[in-house]
């Protein structure tokens, strides 16, 4: 074969190739990117169907702590219910936020010491945990103890346990995925463990120390610990990609939320109202960021702070997959969104 032969049967071949990577191009993904940006936050939460969501709430909380909300689709899809701005929603990992600020008031209080260890506090747990007695509770609320992740355990979600007990004997005696504060890695494991040292050392909830020493200082009235205290018909139903039913009936342990109460929380995480004074923020930045994203069956959160406009910008979403395209097409939407707030400030 002659060397001009080869190469054009390379260029060929790669000619083909292009042609045929065009085919797993995710084109929705790529035409929500590109698509010129509307004027208005509305006009673009108006596009929510066209991204795959059943319903979208936003809360744009803006400097003096006023709120403004946009909504599009539906709140329950089979009534035809529309998407409304006070309902309440699943935030899923969100829900960690105020749990690590619990954890630093502790701290400060000197009920909780961040270089005690897991069997410390939870003795009964050394032999049944890798590294019990090595795992400090800076580790846990850092995500750096190797403990492994239940919702990561087979098919967790095809049938999600309701107690923190059943998710905790998931992973009772399997191996660490790395040595104490050797890595990083995700885990709800962490904050379960964190829910029962609090518990333990509290005598009482946790979700009652974060409804006494942090909601009702900022007068959130409308948070909830779980599905069982408010009434159902407030929440914002859920939805997967291919599966009819409504999931806002699943009891997973999530903290319930208005967009409205996020936001005012976010805020006051970031502004440091949240906190009795400097020492104590100081004790929650050792530990813990100040914006998150969660995201359970029927449910994706976004929650952050933009400093440049002195914004919080709170995203609900109740249509999702676990594949990557939802939560793609979430973080499209949700950065136009602050791009248009960006141009409008």
């Amino acid at each position: 074969m002659t060397k001009k032969k080869s190469k054009r049967i390379i260029r060929v071949l790669l000619l083909l190739g292009a042609i045929i990577s065009l085919y797993f191009v995710p084109w929705p993904i790529v035409k929500a990117w590109i698509m010129p940006l509307p004027n208005t936050v509305q006009e673009q939460v108006d596009k929510a169907a066209d991204y795959g969501f059943d319903g979208i709430i936003v809360c744009v909380n803006k400097k003096g702590n006023q709120s403004e909300f946009y909504a599009s689709g539906y709140k329950n899809r089979e009534n035809k219910i529309p998407a409304d701005p006070n309902a309440l929603f699943k935030i899923a990992s969100v829900s960690k936020l105020y749990n690590a600020v619990a954890v630093a008031k502790l701290v400060y209080d000197g009920k909780l010491s961040l270089n005690k260890t897991l069997a410390d506090y939870l003795p009964e747990l050394k032999g049944r945990i890798e590294y019990a007695d090595k795992i400090t509770l800076r580790m846990l609320v850092k995500h750096r103890s190797g403990i492994p992740n239940y919702t990561d355990t087979y098919m967790y979600w095809a049938a999600p346990k309701e107690t923190a007990d059943e998710n905790l004997a998931l992973v009772l005696d399997l191996p660490a995925n790395f040595k104490p504060d050797q890595g990083y890695e995700y885990s709800n494991t962490n904050y379960l463990l964190l829910g029962k040292i609090m518990n333990r050392v509290l005598g009482y909830g946790s979700f009652q120390y974060i409804q006494e020493e942090i909601l009702n200082p900022l007068s959130l009235k409308h948070t909830f610990g779980s599905i069982q205290d408010v009434n159902i018909d407030n929440i914002m139903s859920g939805y997967y990609v291919g599966y009819d039913a409504d999931l806002k009936t699943d009891n997973i342990g999530s903290i319930l939320a208005t967009a409205e109460d996020l936001s005012k929380f976010i805020r006051a995480l970031n502004d440091g109202s949240v906190f009795r004074d400097k020492k104590e923020k100081e004790i929650y930045s050792s530990i813990y960021k100040y914006e998150h994203t969660g995201l359970i069956p029927g449910y994706q959160t976004i929650a952050k702070y933009h400093k440049d406009i002195d914004a919080v910008v709170i995203q609900f979403t109740n249509t999702v997959n676990f594949d990557g395209y939802n939560w793609n097409m979430s973080e499209i939407m949700y950065n136009r969104i602050v791009k248009i707030l960006k141009k409008e400030n």
